[in-house]
This record gives structure tokens, C-alpha cells and sequence, in this order.
């Protein structure tokens, strides 16, 4: 499967590339460029008027924005490549979560706007802390205003390896009509939609091209000595002996390499395929990174789940060792089986049917239904494989929405909906609060939900209304009180006999509900007492300001009982009544739950970060550094659930798109005057409709 020239450069074998970069970076335009240059389409569509290969789904032309992977397999001079090409906005991001450790590299597509950097910044953390090779496209070099070196000093604060400039662009009139590959020594000028024309390089841009290409070869030569000692002795180092160091400090996340271009005109995009085909990994060298031996059973990994239609469940899977076919059973690393019931090669929403799918290949394995996104898969006559990565963690829901169904008997049908979306996007979770009975979907933002919410609709025929979560209100009591409860009932045969004498005291706060008994002389029989600590709580559930009842604690002092008619029903209603009368006589209070919020923001937007949560009832605790993230800030707060509602929304506003945060549940806090009264009286009316 893998050859190699003389120089070491040629690599074989399938590839698979991560198309990844901030928002509206350019990412599903590159990718448009690269099968059109490729040969796998004859057009280049544009995603502005819905005609590329990616972003097919209706909800992503709906948006114009990628809201899931794009997925597409050309070839290039006898190679095979799979592209990635990952959605770029933050609420989207854990759809590269799965795909990014089998990448053999990834393309990060930017541009040199200062404001995209922090979003810059999260994506390169996440590869670089994956150890996957990388590189940058500096992309829309055709509207660039500043200097490629003035770019760079830009970029370099997102990334902890240094970024290595691999090309200068050739101006004229201040416009970018080529450039100077500085490991060549060749130049280019751009011609739209076409590969670019070798050219001689500029005589005026000759000391430019000599100084950045020293400065690219001094940086190399931080991990060759020979190099270095080349470099030191004036010697010009053989042009196969830079390639070799270009594509080692490369697989070995020393240097990114910094290419130039323009997606959407094509231009840059040779070049770039070019460097993925000599320097980037392959499935041998992505192998030993995941540390999986060379040889061995058929080994592969699912990345993505997805639910069509009509063709079930596909599984999109890269094979890292041997082979499958098609109709071969296995077994993924769970221990769950399934015959393997087609496999297709994906360009875009096209599928080609494949009878095999060989070491290196990213293929749509159908009909997994028993294997779920993350998992290792292999040959069931080896056994159950070995999971080879940790499944990676979905990030903490930071928006949430109550969903409601109109016709009672959709409610199985949404639960099977969301189990498909779920499955396809793990970080989505879908849960019905026990308490409230409220149906709630969380996810990663305003637009991850919308989108959620319209694929339920389009793809599963289910319709929801969406609200505002509702709050955990609690109540409390202010003063203590001593009560009788009975409750007596007589008719034919046994009657109904309980009574009991409780003192009731309000507790601190977190203490939660105590029951106790100080009982004498058996007043009330010992095998009643769970009885009333029943009844007692029964009470709590539903206090007089229309809350669960926390922080009492009821004693049983006293009581009286009737050796026929007595039961543990009787003694239970009993307790019910008093423990109500005296929570309506301690002094009712009502409680909001207050959170710890720990907000991520770049330092920058420290300032609106901290004038969102003022604006939200919030208390500021402290701020700090944020722990190895240079240029971050963490906020510690503390904020009223109920001011929570579309925080998320605000601090992305304010950040560009990256702010984020994780809360817990810290305490609970009295709230008095007009808001009590409001919250008190909307709950009143919530229950009266219900009865209705």
C-alpha cells in the first residue's frame, strides 16, 4: 500500500484530510476548489447560492453555513484522498471531536483577521493536543491588505509551534497575483480555475525570497543539526534534504507550515495538494501515532453516524489496518455484532457502492446498527477489538429549550427522533426532568438547537413547540410552629383514625428535610412514624407558595391513635394536614437556585463579559488567567438560574463566536418583593391552566 521514491517524499495509499478553521473561514469553498482541481467535479460550485458539493443538507443552505461534516473522496495523481471538511463555528465543533486522531492531517483554513484568532486558537489547541500534523492555508490572499509577515506575526499567538512560511505572495499594485514557494525556489502566477504558471522569480523580489527562505530553513534547522551546520558553513542544503525535514518536523508537530491562497479563485490549491502529497502522513505513520502495531486483524474506527432516509444507518469509518468487505460481519469494541450491509465511498450526499474497502480507506459503512460513533470496529472471527482511542467527551450543554408535543400519542415517535439525533450528534442530550415532567433538549447554542429542532421536523415528521426552561423555584419557612394534624373518618366497617402534634423549625440552607420523633409513652405507636415522616413529606412537595418545600425539619411530639381504626394511611393523611397548616403559618419564602458560573473569554472581551453578567443579577467573584491558554481569561460568578436564559447567546456576541462557560449548581437565595410576587403568581396561574 505505501512506496517511496528516492528523496522519501512519495507516500501512497489512501490519505484522509480534516478540513478545519474558524467561521466563515473558507473551508467548504477549499474543498469545492480542491474536487474541482482533482477532477471529482467539472464545476466549482459556490456555497452562497447553494450549488457546492458540501453544505447540501437543507438546514446548511437554509443557514449558508456548514452545520455538519462534509464529506467528499477524490484522487490525485494516483492518490487516493478522503476529505473532512468540519463546520467552523463553535456550536458545531464536536462534530470533529470523533474525526480529528484519524486524520492524517489537517488543512486549518484562516485568513488574517485579528477578530478570528481566538477561534484560530481552539482549533489548533485541539489538534495540537491530539498530536495531529497540521498546516495552515492562509486563504482570501486576494483581498489581503497587509503583509504576509505582518499575517504572520497575526497568527502565531493561536499556535504553540512555530508557524513556518512556506510561500510569499507576489504583489503587484498592491494586489497578490502570485507567489514564491520558498522550498521550490520557484514562482507562480495565478490563473483563475487553473493550476498557476511557473515563472522566474521577479528580480525585485529576489532578497525577499532569500531572506524568508533562510528564515524558513533556520527554523528547520532548530531540529536538524545537519542543517545547521549547513546553514552555519554557508552551504546550500540539497533541495531533497529540505523536502525530508519539511514533511518530518511536520508529522512530528514541530512546525506548521503557512501556505498562501484564494479558494474561491482556485489559486494555491496545486500547491497545496502538492505538499499533502509529499509531506503529509499516511495510514502507516497515523498508525504508529495512535499507537496501534503494524500488523494484526482488520482494524477500524467509526467517526460519525448518520440516519438516511431510506438506506438506515451509515457509519462513516476509516480502516487503519487490513481490509473489510462487503457482507462480513463485526464486532466493534462494545462487543455489539452487524453484518456490514453496504459500503460507499462519499462525495458530498453521493454515494459510489464499494465491494471492499482497503487499509486507509474512509468509507460509509451501512448498517451498523449496534456500533456507535467512536468505537473501534473489527473482523468478528478475531474477537472483539481493542478500543483504540478514548471516545471523545461531547462538551457541557450551555442552552437549553423545553419542547412540547401537541398530540400526546408523538411523544414515542420524538423519543425515537431524538435518539437518531442524539446518536448522530452526542452533543445534543435530550431529557425529561422527573420533577417538572418538562421534556428539555440541551446543546451548544441557539443555532445548534434551531438546526436540531428543524432536522426533528424535516427528517422525522415531528413538530414541537419550544419554551424557556422552567426555573427550580424552592420554598422555605421563616419561623417555627407546633400543629395538630388529625384525620378521622368513619363509615361502614373500620374507620380512619390518625393524629399527631409536630413542631415544625426552619433549617440553614443545603440542610434539605429532617424528620424526628419525641414521642412519650407510646402516644403514637412506633410503626407509625414512617407514616408521618411520609405524610410530612407529601406536604413538602407542594408548599403554599406552590414550590417543593427544602430546610425544614418536623418532630413528632405528640399524638393520639385507635387500636381498630388506626392505619398507616390514616396517620399519614394526618401528618399531611399539620405539616401543611404549619407550613402556611412558618412564615412562607420563596427560593431561587444561584449557579457558579466559570465564564472563558479572550482578555479582550473581559469588559463585556463582565457588564453581561452585572446585567443578569450575576455576582462577580474574581477573575484569572486562564490556565495554558495565553491571551484567555476565566470569570468566576455567581448567577440566578433564572437569568441564565440565552447567557450563551450574549457572551458569543461579545467574543466573536468562541466565549463559553460551565455553571453547577452553588445554592439557594430568597428572593422578596415584586419578583417573589410575580413568580408566585405565575405559578399559580401555570397550575390553574393545567387543572383546565
Amino acid at each position: 500500500m505505501t512506496s517511496s521514491s528516492a528523496n522519501g517524499r512519495r507516500t501512497m495509499g489512501p490519505r484522509l484530510i480534516a478540513l478545519v478553521g474558524p467561521f466563515q473561514s473558507g473551508k467548504t469553498t477549499l474543498l469545492e476548489s480542491l474536487l474541482v482541481r482533482t477532477g471529482a467535479i467539472s464545476r466549482q460550485g459556490a456555497v452562497r447560492d447553494g450549488s457546492s458539493v458540501g453544505d447540501s443538507s437543507a438546514e446548511a443552505r437554509a443557514h449558508a453555513m456548514s452545520v455538519e461534516a462534509n464529506v467528499a473522496t477524490t484522487e490525485y495523481l494516483g492518490d487516493r484522498y478522503t476529505f473532512i471538511d468540519c463546520p467552523g463555528s463553535i456550536e458545531f465543533s464536536n462534530e470533529m471531536r470523533d474525526v480529528l486522531p484519524l486524520c492524517d492531517a489537517a488543512v486549518v483554513v484562516c485568513e488574517a483577521d485579528p477578530r478570528k484568532i481566538p477561534a484560530l486558537q481552539l482549533i489548533l489547541r485541539e489538534l495540537e493536543e491530539l498530536g495531529v500534523p497540521r498546516l495552515l492555508f492562509l486563504n482570501k490572499i486576494d483581498i489581503a491588505t497587509q503583509r504576509v509577515h505582518e499575517t504572520l506575526g497575526v497568527l502565531q499567538p493561536a499556535s504553540r509551534a512555530p508557524l513556518l512560511l512556506r510561500q510569499i505572495p507576489i504583489w503587484q499594485n498592491g494586489i497578490a497575483t502570485g507567489f514564491i514557494d520558498l522550498a521550490l525556489e520557484r514562482a507562480f502566477v495565478y490563473r483563475e480555475h487553473t493550476p498557476s504558471a511557473v515563472i522566474d522569480v521577479p528580480a525585485g523580489d529576489l532578497p525577499r525570497e532569500k531572506q524568508a527562505r533562510y528564515s524558513m530553513l533556520e527554523k528547520l534547522a532548530d531540529y536538524d543539526d545537519a542543517l545547521m551546520e549547513e546553514l552555519l558553513s554557508d552551504i546550500e542544503p540539497p533541495r531533497d534534504q529540505v523536502f525530508d525535514d519539511l514533511a518530518r518536523e511536520l508529522r512530528d508537530g514541530h512546525v506548521v507550515p503557512l501556505l498562501i491562497g484564494a479558494a474561491e479563485r482556485g489559486n494555491g490549491v496545486t500547491r497545496l495538494l502538492k505538499a499533502l502529497r509529499h509531506e503529509s502522513p499516511n495510514i502507516a505513520q497515523t498508525r504508529a501515532r495512535l499507537g496501534i502495531a503494524e500488523s494484526g486483524p482488520a482494524l477500524g474506527h467509526v467517526m460519525r453516524s448518520m440516519h438516511t432516509a431510506h438506506g438506515g444507518k451509515l457509519s462513516l469509518a476509516r480502516v487503519l489496518r487490513g481490509s473489510f468487505t462487503d457482507g462480513s460481519t463485526i464486532v466493534g469494541a462494545r462487543g455489539g455484532e452487524d453484518r456490514i450491509a453496504s459500503l460507499s465511498r462519499l462525495i458530498g450526499s453521493a454515494a459510489a457502492k464499494q465491494g471492499k474497502a482497503e487499509e486507509g480507506d474512509t468509507l460509509a459503512f451501512g448498517r451498523l446498527d449496534h456500533i456507535a460513533t467512536g468505537e473501534t470496529i473489527g473482523d468478528v472471527k478475531a474477537g472483539k477489538p481493542q478500543q483504540i482511542t478514548g471516545q471523545a467527551a461531547a462538551p457541557p450543554p450551555v442552552h437549553a429549550l423545553a419542547l412540547s408535543i401537541k398530540d400526546r400519542k408523538d411523544e414515542v415517535k420524538l423519543a425515537a427522533a431524538m435518539a437518531k439525533l442524539t446518536e448522530e450528534d452526542p452533543s445534543l442530550v435530550f431529557t425529561q426532568d422527573q420533577e417538572s415532567g418538562e421534556m428539555k433538549l440541551s446543546g451548544q447554542g441557539e443555532m445548534h438547537l434551531r438546526v436540531a429542532l428543524e432536522r426533528l421536523s424535516a427528517r422525522f415528521g415531528v413538530t414541537v413547540e419550544a419554551k424557556k426552561i422552567g426555573v427550580s423555584y424552592r420554598e422555605t419557612i421563616r419561623h417555627p410552629s407546633h400543629v395538630r394534624g388529625r384525620h378521622k373518618k368513619q363509615s361502614g366497617g373500620h374507620g380512619q383514625f390518625g393524629d399527631v402534634v409536630l413542631d415544625v423549625r426552619p433549617l440553614g440552607r443545603g440542610e434539605g428535610f429532617v424528620f424526628e420523633e419525641k414521642v412519650h409513652g407510646g402516644a403514637v405507636p412506633r410503626q407509625y412514624f414512617s407514616s408521618v415522616e411520609a405524610g410530612c413529606r407529601d406536604a413538602c412537595g407542594h408548599g403554599p407558595l406552590g414550590f417543593p418545600v427544602v430546610d425544614v425539619a418536623a418532630t413528632l411530639v405528640d399524638g393520639s391513635y385507635h387500636t381498630v381504626d388506626s392505619s398507616d394511611m390514616a396517620f399519614r393523611t394526618a401528618a399531611r394536614v399539620g405539616m401543611t397548616e404549619a407550613l402556611e403559618k412558618g412564615g412562607p419564602v420563596l427560593l431561587e437556585p444561584i449557579l457558579a458560573v466559570s465564564i472563558a473569554v479572550p482578555s479582550e472581551a473581559m469588559s463585556r463579559a463582565t457588564a453581561i453578567v452585572s446585567g443578569r443579577r450575576g455576582q462577580i467573584l474574581g477573575y484569572d488567567a486562564r490556565p495554558g491558554w495565553e491571551g484567555w481569561d476565566l470569570l468566576e460568578t455567581q448567577i440566578p438560574e433564572s437569568e441564565m436564559g440565552g447567557l450563551i447567546v450574549d457572551l458569543r456576541s461579545a467574543t466573536s463566536g468562541v466565549g463559553t462557560y460551565t455553571c453547577k449548581f452553588d445554592h439557594l437565595a430568597e428572593v422578596v418583593g415584586k419578583q417573589a410576587d410575580a413568580i408566585v403568581a405565575a405559578q399559580a396561574a401555570a397550575r390553574a391552566a393545567g387543572a383546565h
